[in-house]
């Protein structure tokens, strides 16, 4: 689907990289890079924002869009559409219809201020726990 200039669209997997400046393809380092870190949200947070004032919608893509434990964050934080990989969506799309999103919005900004990645997992987990 072409973007359209009402929309951005943020490429997680790139983001994380750069935010966290670990190369995922050094393996060493690539089982460390978590988009869910909370830096990388803030910048998630901050494109929505951004956005939101010039009249556009945020969609993710990237390994991000098929986490189901990023799936409540990222709505929480205003993203708007998420690409999945194709296996993930009928599992994501059952998963967003549960949401409470003024509870997503809450909670997603409560962990911005979270010190990592494996924080905001298990804040998520707990939150919203995998089936």
């Amino acid at each position: 689907m072409p973007i359209s200039s009402r929309s951005l669209s943020i490429g997680t997997n790139d983001l994380t990289q750069y935010t966290l400046a670990m190369d995922r393809c050094q393996p060493d380092l690539a089982a460390q890079s978590d988009g869910l870190h909370p830096a990388v949200l803030r910048f998630v947070k901050a494109t929505v924002d951004g956005a939101r004032k010039h009249g556009k919608w945020v969609g993710v893509c990237g390994a991000l869009g098929s986490d189901p434990l990023a799936a409540p964050v990222l709505v929480g934080l205003g993203v708007t559409e998420l690409s999945v990989d194709p296996v993930s969506v009928p599992g994501i799309k059952a998963r967003v219809r549960t949401f409470d999103y003024q509870l997503c919005r809450q909670r997603a900004e409560d962990m911005l201020s979270l010190e990592s990645a494996q924080a905001v997992r298990a804040a998520s987990r707990e939150i919203w726990p995998l089936d």
